[in-house]
């Protein structure tokens, strides 16, 4: 009998053995460029002149949230302005009509001139934002959370998205509700932006009713990503989904990897091309599925957290990570490219431009994490995209997306200062 007792033992214990390794092992898949794969170079159709009005309208550039540049800048660079925030700015600006628009996270708003760098209009909203302005035909969209000091979820919490004429800064409306954290994005006539109430919206862009609104697991942070009629979100409950962007309705719904039965949450924007959208999850796996069907195709432990988005330009992804690690991955199997160590966590998704990947360095990110968080300086950093090598280094980043751009200057930001570079040789 003991020795039979012995055996049981022994056979749970492997059991047991077995199944914690399952359940803390990450989701290794090595993908297909063959599997729901479109090579054709994912590109928003925009004319020169409408480069010229808009050259940044929205968080990513596009609609697809690329994060790649139209515009051929190369270093080394001249300052040509600065602007202190007076706090913390959490995500890059938007820039159009000759002028730079930027949220910073305790409220103020700042419209700024983009060859100067003086002030234009200036909004103080009493109100915490943590996302990037949308622009459209003359109107600057912003979504804000509950009042400054910026606490945690409460209840009663309340935020809005508002819409300001871009050249004077009049209210022509405001959509009000739970807060949005979420950078809106605009297509056809509608803003789409996620809520703290576990919602996604549709609002009319014309006179901020609401089209549509979506049930969704969790509060959804992150912004929507647009290609062939669909809207991509993603939620704190760790899922994903594909919604009819003219009804809402739900087209396939994908998760990340389940732990003992929960799931860490998507922070990062998804990004769409090649047929596939790409999205980096909290539990440190970049995740593709594809966009007609929602199959996970690939997914990639990189490292301890995954907060950046990607950027995705010539068949390749670029991430970064907070255990300090930035990545070039094939976008059709997954596979490692190159990988670089970078000087401290990085917070936000890489910029593509000319050839070059920029990314920027967080100080003090992670530091309530139960995870390795590398620490380090911030900084704002450039690297050759075809091989990683270090091509460039400003001393000032933190949380946002580094850098944005217009026909003459780059802007890269800080923790809590905007700078306006110029190219030394410009082309």
């Amino acid at each position: 009998m003991l020795g039979v007792l012995a055996v049981l033992l022994l056979a749970g214990g492997v059991a047991a053995y077995a199944y914690y390794k399952d359940e803390t092992s990450p989701t290794e898949k090595r993908g297909s460029p063959k599997v729901e794969f479109e090579p054709k170079e994912p590109r928003q159709k925009r004319s020169k002149m409408e480069e010229r009005r808009e050259p940044w309208p929205t968080y990513a550039y596009d609609r697809g949230r690329t994060h790649v540049s139209p515009f051929d800048h190369r270093p080394p660079y001249h300052r040509r302005w600065s602007i202190d925030a007076h706090d913390t700015l959490e995500f890059p600006p938007a820039v159009g009509y000759g002028t730079v628009f930027l949220a910073q996270q305790k409220g103020l708003f700042f419209a700024l001139d983009a060859e100067t760098g003086r002030v234009r209009w200036r909004k103080d909203t009493h109100r915490c934002a943590a996302s990037s302005p949308t622009l459209h035909d003359g109107v600057v969209y912003q979504a804000y959370m509950d009042y400054v000091p910026c606490p945690q979820a409460r209840p009663g919490a309340t935020g809005y998205v508002i819409a300001w004429d871009a050249k004077t800064g009049k209210k022509l409306w405001k959509f009000r509700g739970a807060p949005f954290e979420s950078s809106p994005l605009y297509r056809n006539g509608n803003l789409y932006v996620g809520s703290w109430d576990h919602r996604v919206y549709a609002i009319r862009a014309k006179n901020g009713r609401k089209k549509w609104s979506f049930p969704a697991d969790d509060e959804v942070n992150t912004g929507a990503a647009y290609a062939k009629g669909r809207i991509f979100i993603a939620s704190d409950g760790g899922s994903l989904y594909a919604l009819n962007a003219g009804n809402g309705r739900l087209r396939w719904q994908a998760q990340s990897n389940s732990k003992f039965g929960s799931r860490e949450f998507f922070y990062a924007t998804p990004t769409a091309a090649y047929g596939r959208i790409f999205i980096g999850n909290t539990d440190g796996t970049m995740y593709v599925y594809g966009q007609k069907t929602g199959r996970l195709l690939w997914a990639r432990p990189l490292g301890t957290y995954v907060y950046s988005a990607a950027a995705v330009w010539r068949r390749k992804v670029y991430a970064g990570t907070y255990d300090g690690r930035v990545y070039a991955l094939d976008a059709g199997t997954g596979d490692v490219v190159w990988q670089k160590n970078a000087p401290a966590a990085v917070h936000g998704a890489p910029t593509v431009m000319d050839g070059l990947v920029y990314y920027a360095t967080c100080s003090t990110c992670g530091s309530a994490a139960s995870r390795a968080v590398k620490r380090g300086p911030d900084g704002t950093y450039a690297l050759n995209a075809r091989n990683g090598n270090f091509v460039w280094r400003f001393g000032a980043g933190k949380y946002a997306n580094p850098v944005v751009a217009d026909e003459s200057k780059i802007y890269v930001t800080g923790r809590a200062n905007l700078y306006a570079l110029k190219p030394v040789r410009p082309r």
